[in-house]
C-alpha cells in the first residue's frame, strides 16, 4: 500500500473491529474483508493521492471486477479520505445501492463515517 492508504486502511479496520467485525487485510486481492455472523463486507480502500478522480474510478472498477455471484450476505465498501467523497459521489447513490456498495470516509484524525 502506498502512502496515505495505509492510514485509511488502519482506521477503517479499527472501526470495523469496534463494530464487532472480524477483519482480515489483503485477502484475494481485496484490501479488507470483514465478517460477522450472516454478514460479509468486502472493501476497497484508497488514500489521498494527486489523482483523486482517477483513483476513485479505478477503485470502482476493482470492486466491480471482484464481485462474485449475488448473495444476500455480502456487501461492498468504497473507503476513502473525506476529501475524496465528492469523487465517489459521481457514481449515483441509486447505482451504488443496486450494486450493494456502501461508502465510508476517514477524516484526518482517523474518524470513520458512513457517507
Amino acid at each position: 500500500m502506498r502512502g496515505d492508504e495505509e492510514r485509511v486502511v488502519a482506521a477503517f479496520c479499527a472501526w470495523l473491529t469496534e463494530q464487532g467485525w472480524t477483519v482480515t487485510r489483503e485477502v484475494d486481492f481485496f484490501d479488507v474483508l470483514a465478517e460477522r455472523p450472516g454478514q460479509r463486507l468486502v472493501a476497497e480502500v484508497k488514500g489521498r493521492t494527486a489523482s483523486t478522480g482517477l483513483d476513485v474510478d479505478t477503485m470502482f472498477g476493482q470492486l466491480l471486477r471482484r464481485m462474485g455471484d449475488a448473495d444476500d450476505h455480502t456487501r461492498y465498501a468504497a473507503v476513502v479520505p473525506i476529501n475524496a467523497l465528492s469523487a465517489v459521489q459521481r457514481v449515483s447513490g441509486h447505482v451504488r445501492d443496486l450494486l450493494r456498495i456502501d461508502v465510508f470516509t476517514v477524516d484526518d484524525t482517523g474518524v470513520v463515517r458512513r457517507a
